[in-house]
């Protein structure tokens, strides 16, 4: 049982910040870390000039790991943070209605190219974080990567845009590196 697996995780060493008591800190404004991917995709953002701050950020995707936590993070009342922030999921009728009205639009639906070019407009900044095998008899392996959205087409029409491969994943990695730092810290006490 998935539950009973996070919730066995001492909070002090959930680097992947799943555990109950992690995710009520983060709701309260009070995280001890950020859950990997949403941390590096703010960190994205941040690090690349885009500050959420004051923009209307669309999420595609509510996951647990992905869309609840960004969320939580981008409406905090924090310098970086401070969105507006609207998330759609598998329910949201006309999807393109929202994704056009973002600043900035963040794909986490695990869907292969499900947003495309005329689903977003002019000047918006995306973040792919979807990976998707498709297959692709010209490699080896019989399969690529793809994100949730139409990359080609949308590098087209867009700001920014985040490859997939290359874009989130080695963020979530850099992320999920610096949480484990933080906790060995926190762990070890005062130098």
């Amino acid at each position: 049982d998935e539950r009973k697996v996070i919730e066995a995780i001492d909070p002090v060493k959930d680097v992947d910040c799943f555990h109950p008591v992690n995710v009520g800190k983060l709701l309260i404004g009070e995280p001890y870390l950020l859950p990997c991917t949403p941390h590096g995709v703010w960190q994205m953002l941040l690090r690349s000039g885009y500050s959420p701050e004051g923009k209307h950020v669309v999420i595609c995707g509510r996951s647990n790991i992905n869309g609840k936590p960004l969320f939580a993070i981008l409406i905090q009342k924090k310098a970086g943070a401070n969105a507006t922030v609207t998330v759609c999921h598998s329910r949201t009728p006309d999807l393109a209605r929202f994704t056009r009205q973002a600043d900035i639009l963040v794909v986490a639906i695990g869907r292969p190219r499900a947003i495309t070019a005329d689903m977003v407009r002019e000047g918006t900044v995306v973040i792919d974080v979807g990976v998707n095998r498709v297959p692709d008899p010209t490699k080896k392996s019989g399969f690529r990567l793809v994100g949730d959205t139409d990359f080609e087409a949308l590098s087209e029409k867009v700001e920014a845009i985040t490859p997939v491969p290359g874009g989130v994943g080695p963020m979530t990695v850099a992320m999920l590196m610096w949480n484990t730092v933080v906790a060995a810290e926190f762990q070890a006490g005062p130098a």
